[in-house]
């Protein structure tokens, strides 16, 4: 909840003052943070003006470090997290969750599995219970693995072979932008290898990366730290902490020499492009202008393609932008910067990404003027407050940067880091980054109508990855 430190005062509400900047209206979340023996980080952010609490459990596990030759497999665990325990079977989660106004959900992405949770905060107890229980063990039984491969293949086929496009912008394009196995393969999941997944892989997976040293719980709305703290003792100060395996380098540097892949789709009704750059390390002095001028060049209506490419010379349809499978500040290895857009049957691929040479160039060359460069900022701060505002949400954000970055209080440097973002960085990021040569391009058209009559769905040139939205969640 936002509100100024007037509306603050007259309207009564607990919420302390230090939730704001001293100097400025700018919102701080207050962050408590705290390790336990056993290794699990605990974050706690409180705040009084609901009755309810958000709940985040975000293992440092995801796709990049699932076995080889189980690819998707870290999605198919994340399934298998909600299918029960000896002390609470097969839908009891869901029961205790939802039965008491709550919801619940989970997901994959290549740098982290995270759990979700929010309820009234009468709830909150069971809920801790309910996530210490799967982190100490599951029902590992053949039955159960055997219905979850069989549910994440159909999730493939909605979300992937049955569906226009078939996500080529979040699945083929990592293949192809990426160099080394950890960042390039099938983290979506192949059916062969889903086939192949066997219980000792998924004994094996919990005991590795699902002890308390590799997660962060974190706690959001009604309470205070000082009980957030004593609750996540009681119920996970006892789960011995568990030796996790060193991770392989997975680091890439930016690609030296552009790659261009044609495809086909027997559901497409017109061709597609996307287009991807490797972006900016975590950390790194150009992540916060990159995510500006992602922004800048892609962020809705008001931006640089929409008003150049679909408006003005309409070589487009449409312009959409992905950062991977999270957000230009949730990535913790390499990622991109993709643009999407459909273009018309008459139209060229050529002729689309020449129009956006020519937009990033006068970036490179000019820069942007203040007018612009603050309304982009305007709109980027109103959004990542916009969602701060669930405490589930808030919760989980406070555990995903706890675990990429190992400071829960990122969230409130990011709109600094944004305000601080310079005309001149702008240009340094998009002579850097979006070249040419660190550009991968797939030209996705539709199938001759022959070719489409015998092939009922899209089939990817490459095997996939997995998308932010409908991909590697529970729901």
């Amino acid at each position: 909840m936002r509100l100024t430190r007037l509306a603050l005062a007259t309207a009564g509400f607990s919420l302390s003052l230090s939730a704001f900047a001293a100097d400025t209206d700018r919102w701080n979340l207050p962050v408590a943070t705290k390790k336990l023996d056993n290794g699990l980080t605990v974050v706690v952010s409180e705040d009084h003006s609901s009755p309810t609490v958000g709940v985040s459990v975000v293992y440092h596990v995801g796709m990049r470090l699932e076995p080889r030759n189980r690819t998707g497999f870290a999605h198919l665990f994340e399934h298998l997290m909600f299918e029960g325990s000896p002390n609470a079977p097969e839908g009891v989660f869901d029961k205790v969750i939802t039965g008491g106004g709550g919801r619940n959900n989970g997901s994959t992405r290549p740098d982290f599995t995270n759990y979700i949770e929010t309820a009234p905060a009468s709830a909150l107890e069971p809920m801790l219970w309910l996530e210490a229980d799967r982190m100490k063990t599951l029902d590992f039984k053949d039955a159960t693995l055997k219905n979850q491969q069989d549910v994440v293949k159909e999730e493939i086929r909605v979300n992937v072979k049955n569906q226009p496009y078939g996500g080529f912008m979040w699945i083929d394009i990592g293949q192809q932008a990426f160099n080394k196995w950890e960042n390039n393969h099938d983290g979506y999941g192949s059916f062969e290898d889903l086939d192949h997944a066997s219980l000792d892989d998924v004994r094996n997976f919990h005991r590795d990366f699902y002890g308390p040293n590799n997660a962060v719980l974190s706690i959001a709305g009604d309470i205070t730290p000082a009980q957030g703290f004593a609750l996540a003792q009681k119920y996970f100060g006892a789960i011995p902490s568990r030796k996790t395996p060193v991770a392989s380098d997975y680091s890439e540097g930016l690609n030296t020499a552009e790659k261009r892949i044609e495809q086909t789709d027997a559901l497409a009704q017109v061709p597609a492009i996307a287009a991807a750059w490797k972006m900016p390390a975590r950390g790194s002095k150009d992540q916060a202008p990159m995510a500006v001028l992602g922004e800048l060049l892609a962020g809705g209506d008001a931006s640089l393609f929409y008003q150049g490419l679909v408006k003005g010379k309409q070589v487009a349809l449409n312009v959409d932008s992905l950062y991977g499978l999270t957000s230009p500040w949730e990535y913790d290895g390499p990622t991109l910067f993709t643009i999407f857009a459909l273009y018309k049957p008459n139209g060229t691929a050529d002729g689309l990404l020449a129009a956006m040479d020519e937009q990033i160039a006068k970036v490179a060359k000019d820069g942007v003027d203040d007018a612009t460069l603050k309304r982009v900022k305007t709109s980027m701060l109103a959004d990542w407050y916009d969602g701060l505002e669930s405490f589930m949400n808030r919760a989980d954000e406070l555990a995903k940067l706890q675990t990429l970055w190992g400071d829960a209080n990122v969230v409130n440097k990011i709109p600094g880091w944004i305000e601080g973002v310079s005309s001149a960085d702008l240009q340094r990021v998009a002579s850097t980054y979006l070249t040419r040569a660190n550009r991968t391009v797939i030209d996705r058209k539709p199938a001759p109508p022959a070719a489409a009559a015998a092939a009922p769905a899209a089939q990817p040139a490459a095997q996939p990855a997995a998308k932010p939205a409908p991909a590697a969640g529970k729901h």
